[in-house]
């Protein structure tokens, strides 16, 4: 019962975990002051998988509207209907499985003291696998005249069991679109 519960403050620390594992790749031989306007490339939302229980209009549209947000607050405009826009942005919403093991060891070892020490009693240990789900929000963005990838962004952080509600739904993908297009413009 004891190993049990030992691993039962782990995981709630694992779980309670916010932080973000941020990616960014873009290329160096773009010049990225030149670009000012912006819009949507085709699908403006790829899911992987291609689930229905991840794949949501209400989901796409936070997506939508945490990025256009974003981008307008690094000088970049939707660009005109009628005309072209210097970068196509598109985005991915990416849903992992994973699992850690973990390992603890219980008993045995060496005590030391002031007369010598001895070797305890035999141990034992106990591995356990912790399954989860991990969503990655991916930015990329493509010139819009050669078509070519000049700029990605990720950020994947780790889902929480319980469903959240829909305003936390919102508020995460705010935050986490916000912490992607940090690095925008590459320095």
């Amino acid at each position: 019962m004891f190993p049990r519960l030992a691993l039962l403050p782990a995981l709630l620390l694992l779980s309670a975990c916010q932080t973000y594992d941020l990616q960014r790749d873009y290329d160096t031989s773009r010049d990225f002051g030149a670009y000012r306007s912006w819009s949507w490339k085709q699908p403006a939302l790829v899911y992987r998988p291609d689930d229905p229980r991840i794949k949501s209009d209400l989901t796409e549209q936070r997506i939508r509207q945490a990025t256009g947000q974003q981008l307008d607050q690094r000088g970049l405009r939707p660009a005109a209907a009628s005309g072209p826009a210097d970068l196509q942005v598109q985005a991915s919403l990416i849903v992992e499985n994973r699992q850690d093991t973990y390992t603890t060891n219980y008993g045995g070892g060496y005590w030391g003291g002031y007369w010598g020490g001895y070797w305890g009693g035999p141990g034992y240990s106990e591995t356990r696998s912790v399954d989860y789900k991990v969503a990655t929000i991916q930015i990329d963005m493509y010139d819009g005249k050669d078509g070519k990838l000049v700029w990605r962004g990720s950020a994947e952080q780790m889902m929480r069991s319980a469903p959240p509600s829909p305003a936390e739904r919102e508020a995460a993908i705010r935050e986490t679109v916000g912490k992607v297009l940090s690095q925008y413009p590459p320095h």
